[in-house]
């Protein structure tokens, strides 16, 4: 009788972790970073009609990079998730952490059961009622949750770019400083991106209910040239 295949389970996670990191690598960054008014979220995105950045509900935003279908799936997941809730409850009552929460069993429950992982990492990102209240939820392949404070990356090259984060002084950050550090974080020393190769997003506190706003290509040209 022939001996059943065996692969040792820690030799299965490391494969599936490898092969979701590389996918992700292969794709273009992103960064979230707070200034005084709320949330910006700035990707590297040349597309004019596929998104990284959206909406999910009044006060909350979502991003991702990876596979497109992928993370484009988990963001029609979370506009439903938050459209219940808010439907059954109240609008007030929904939130990034619980968004977030529900992503990680997601993301966990397919890293752990299915023959290929999602490879995509996503954001969560609310603007609150004060700048203390602002959450930024970096939520990886495998489920794992982090609470960011200031800033957040995503995708290929996320270590240098951080890097180059971190050296940002974020103390009085306006909507145009943000945008600037964010792009400037992205290109690095050796390119120069433009707006057409950016997507830009705000949730700013000042915009009323629906905090969520899409920045123009000339509003964006305009931010990058003050």
């Amino acid at each position: 009788m022939s001996m059943p295949f065996y692969v040792a389970p820690e030799q299965v996670m490391k494969d599936r972790a490898d092969y979701a990191r590389k996918g992700i690598a292969r794709g273009r960054a992103l960064v979230a970073v707070r200034y005084d008014d709320g949330i910006a979220l700035v990707a590297e995105n040349p597309s004019n009609t596929l998104r990284k950045i959206s909406e999910i509900y009044d006060r909350i935003a979502f991003a991702g990079v990876g596979k497109y279908n992928e993370f484009d799936q988990l963001r029609v997941a979370g506009v439903r998730a938050a459209d219940l809730k808010g439907f059954q409850y109240s609008r007030d009552d929904v939130d990034a952490r619980s968004l977030a929460n529900q992503y990680a069993q997601i993301l966990g429950q397919i890293f752990t059961h299915e023959m290929k992982p999602m490879e995509v990492e996503i954001l969560v990102a609310e603007v609150g009622a004060h700048g203390n209240d602002d959450q930024l939820f970096h939520i990886l392949y495998d489920g794992t949750v982090m609470d960011e404070k200031g800033y957040s990356v995503l995708g290929g090259d996320a270590e240098a770019i951080s890097g180059r984060m971190a050296d940002v002084d974020r103390s009085a950050l306006t909507l145009d400083g943000a945008v600037r550090a964010a792009t400037s974080a992205l290109s690095g020393p050796d390119r120069s991106l433009t707006c057409d190769d950016l997507e830009v997003a705000v949730l700013a506190r000042s915009n009323g209910r629906r905090c969520f706003r899409r920045l123009t290509d000339d509003e964006v040209a305009g931010l990058l040239g003050s």
